[in-house]
């Protein structure tokens, strides 16, 4: 058996073929964390007196990043670290994820808060997505969970007083939406889709990705790894088709050509630079509805509310 190239001594388990590297365990686990660190450090992510708010859905991109997280968060003492769920209310699947979701925070001794789209909205996924079936809407039950799940985590984020949200969006995530994006010609969307998004603005939370440079992959063998109890079960509602196209168009370039979803990635990193370096400001309004921050008059979930009556 090969030895680890990074200790010389341990026996390779893994092979890296984007870096030629061959890892032993302990040595794969370190790195994941490592490049965590990296990550959070290149895109200075944090300030030392931030209190984060690590969204959690109980799969096991959120709770491996909830578990570096917390292991990060001890070398700086004035920081502080919670985790935010949202409970979309999908029958037979998200009373497991919660229930794992809380198993973990316990665990790590991290406070765990939760909110539901039927407190905040008066619904959950599963009406939303019947009375859109019932009208003939040909948007997926992701399009319509993407839009309220960001509001009840930027929602639940504020009354925890969180000054910075963490998701878990991994590498392939992250080339997946911009490829998505190239495709519908969304340049606005390019810029507000990366590693962080920090505009100022009232109401808002800045969030970022800390494991926005780490291989889907890799999250997943890391999880399993560290023996961390995660959902295996996928959505019921998950199965968008543009999106699942492009994720096996990526698995196949990259399996004939390892390293490709890194340069793809580069690459977006290169053309968000350019739209940053333009002088232009999104500007938020007040939903003349709800109140909270959009960049139209009425905002997407108070449209998504109105077609439910």
């Amino acid at each position: 058996m090969a030895k680890c190239t990074i200790c010389g001594i341990r026996e390779a388990f893994y092979a890296r073929l984007y870096s030629g590297e061959r890892l032993c365990i302990k040595c794969f686990i370190e790195s994941i964390e490592d490049k965590v660190r990296a990550t959070i450090s290149k895109y200075k992510m944090f300030e030392f007196n931030d209190r984060i708010a690590v969204a959690v859905s109980g799969g096991k991109d959120s709770l491996s990043l909830l578990h570096i997280l917390a292991k990060i968060e001890r070398d700086f003492p004035k920081a502080s670290l919670c985790a935010i769920t949202v409970d979309e209310g999908i029958e037979g699947y998200r009373d497991e994820a919660i229930r794992i979701a809380v198993e973990n925070c316990k665990e790590l001794g991290v406070e765990h808060h939760i909110i539901s789209f039927k407190d905040i909205y008066g619904y959950t996924l599963d009406d939303v997505v019947k009375q859109a079936r019932s009208k003939g809407s040909e948007l997926t039950p992701c399009s319509y969970c993407g839009v309220l799940r960001r509001r009840a985590l930027n929602i639940l984020a504020r009354r925890v007083n969180a000054t910075k949200i963490a998701t878990a969006h991994n590498l392939d995530d992250e080339i997946q939406t911009f490829m998505l994006n190239i495709i519908h010609g969304d340049t606005l969307r390019i810029f507000r889709t990366g590693p962080i998004f920090n505009e100022v603005e009232p109401g808002l939370v800045p969030r970022v990705k800390p494991l926005c440079e780490v291989l889907e992959k890799e999250v997943t063998l890391y999880a399993y790894l560290k023996g961390i109890r995660f959902q295996e079960n996928p959505c019921p509602y998950a199965g968008e088709a543009l999106r699942n196209d492009v994720r096996n168009m990526l698995n196949r370039l990259e399996e004939k050509h390892p390293g490709t979803k890194y340069k793809i990635y580069g690459s977006a990193e290169r053309i968000r630079g350019f739209i940053e370096d333009k002088p232009f400001k999104i500007n938020l309004n007040q939903c003349r509805i709800c109140g909270e921050p959009t960049i139209s008059e009425v905002c997407q979930v108070c449209l998504l509310l109105k077609d439910m009556q």
